[in-house]
């Protein structure tokens, strides 16, 4: 079994949630390997390395993946899927984004939000507004697993993974961003 997670990161350093993800892919068993895809993401992968359980950080440094699209990332998972049988990403915005389109590529389910493993094929998920907890098995040769972070601990920082950096996964039809509006919190209006 070989384990695919992807990093939610902010191309300096992993986001929390991605430590619980790797977590979650230890309790599968098998081999983890972690993307890191952005722009000038060296710190962020340098950083995955050091997660407990990965045994090889993948980078892929490219200036379409900067603004972490989901047009521009989930063909680049679908493109890595393959040789892997899971492939895990954080049931934050960013994971809810990019693993749909991505499942979807790959002609596959994605099984959403999960909070327990029960085998290699098996998960727990919380339906019905988390009043009550369903099993799903899937037959799928790739499951696609958006994790539940809070249902996982996180993972310690005391790895040495390898690192490896992917080259001519360039996705041709990139998008890219042309603006961001955020709201100013510190505003109370």
């Amino acid at each position: 079994m070989s384990i695919l997670v992807i990093g939610e990161h902010d191309n300096n350093e992993l986001k929390p949630s991605t430590l619980n993800t790797v977590t979650a892919a230890l309790e599968l068993g098998g081999e983890i390997d972690l993307l890191i895809a952005g722009a000038n993401c060296a710190a962020a992968a340098e950083h995955a390395a050091r997660v407990t359980g990965v045994k090889r950080v993948l980078k892929v440094d490219d200036p379409s993946l900067a603004d972490s699209l989901a047009e521009n990332l989930s063909p680049l998972i679908a493109k890595l899927a393959g040789e892997y049988t899971h492939v895990l990403v954080p049931a934050s915005t960013y994971g809810k984004n990019i693993m749909p389109r991505a499942a979807a590529l790959l002609d596959v389910q994605q099984i959403s939000d999960i909070s327990g493993i029960e085998g290699e094929d098996t998960f727990i998920r919380p339906i019905y507004a988390g009043n009550a907890m369903a099993t799903i098995r899937s037959k799928d040769a790739i499951k696609m697993i958006s994790v539940r972070t809070t249902a996982f601990e996180s993972a310690t920082e005391e790895g040495e993974a390898r690192s490896k950096t992917l080259q001519g996964l360039r996705n041709r039809d990139c998008q890219s961003l042309l603006v961001r509006n955020l709201p100013d919190l510190r505003d109370p209006n």
